[in-house]
């Protein structure tokens, strides 16, 4: 296997910075400020499709963010065991197609828009209507950890689950998140912030070890925003540590203690937007059970080969075989 001292770093690579000490108090805080589940509207779509129920629920998430999410369920009349996905950066929710093949095997699919992205999530106070994207890590915090984009992002997802938990439909007892970059940071959140979710798969997560980040020199479409603020607001990096220390609170490797459930994480060792050693600073960080699967061959891409099959078993518990069929 190529880069063999990459492989050994990040076997115990925890990141640069440590967990600020106030961060379980502060998130406890904030989801404790959202315990209650806000009203929410959920309408049926009828696409004809005689074996699923299809939803479209809408919610006002934190500081007045209108949230949108897809639910697809199998019809049952017992309840059914239900995945959270999250989609990429800039990107949106799975179109309904996309969630049916989960439903086979007998699982609920809830896919979000992040607010301020591609899909009908709306960024509420910052900007009521229309695409706010790029800018999403930066934002809020020059102003302080109450402002970040992402904290809000966080307690959107937070919501989320609860109010899917709560339908008559969900055994609330059988929830996982799932997602790749962005998606994999946010499936990780799900379940560092709510402890219904029992399983968690992650793709190569995003929004980790953001000093590595700025080290590595990663200018990559994700993370160039880092590079701009200081390149062209402070080029002599005199509010590093402040920024740095702000940003600690949505970093996700200082939220990976928290989670409880199951976690599997897959990376691809060529990877050069989410470095794989910003990924293992929140592995490395799991008290959980958990599991990685390294593809050496594989950048920040598409993974079709074997990877949907093993995911897809995962989460749904099924057994197909990694291997081709003779």
């Amino acid at each position: 296997m190529k880069n063999p001292a990459l492989l050994e770093e990040i076997k115990t690579y925890r990141g640069r910075d440590e967990v600020p000490e106030d961060f379980d108090a502060f998130w406890d805080g904030e989801v404790k400020n959202v315990s209650t589940p806000p009203s929410y509207h959920l309408e049926e779509r009828d696409f004809h499709i005689p074996q699923v129920k299809c939803y479209e629920l809408t919610f006002e998430g934190s500081k007045e963010g209108k949230v949108y999410a897809r639910i697809v369920l199998p019809k049952s009349e017992e309840k059914v065991p239900l995945i959270f996905h999250f989609h990429g950066y800039m990107g949106r929710g799975w179109d309904w197609a996309d969630m049916l093949g989960f439903t086979v095997a007998g699982y609920g699919v809830v896919s979000m828009d992040v607010r301020g992205q591609s899909g009908y999530s709306q960024d509420g106070l910052r900007s009521p209507l229309g695409n706010t994207v790029k800018g999403h890590i930066i934002r809020g915090a020059m102003e302080g950890r109450d402002h970040l984009f992402y904290k809000d992002v966080y307690l959107d997802i937070y919501q989320l689950v609860e109010i899917v938990a709560s339908l008559s439909q969900v055994d609330e007892k059988r929830l996982s998140s799932y997602g790749a970059s962005q998606g994999g940071a946010l499936a990780l959140v799900a379940a560092a912030l709510n402890p219904r979710i029992q399983k968690t798969v992650a793709i190569y997560p995003f929004l980790s070890d953001f000093r590595r980040v700025i080290e590595i020199g990663n200018t990559s479409e994700a993370y160039d925003e880092l590079f701009r603020y200081f390149k062209f607001h402070d080029p002599f990096h005199e509010t590093e540590e402040e920024i740095m220390a702000t940003l600690a609170y949505i970093d996700v490797k200082n939220l990976a203690h928290r989670i409880q459930g199951e976690v599997k994480m897959i990376t691809g060792l060529d990877d050069d937007v989410c470095y794989p050693i910003t990924q293992f600073a929140i592995y490395n960080r799991l008290t959980c059970d958990k599991t990685y699967r390294i593809m050496p061959e594989y950048a920040h891409e598409a993974m079709n080969v074997f990877v949907n099959d093993q995911v897809y078993n995962w989460l749904c518990g099924s057994e197909i075989p990694f291997k081709y069929l003779k």
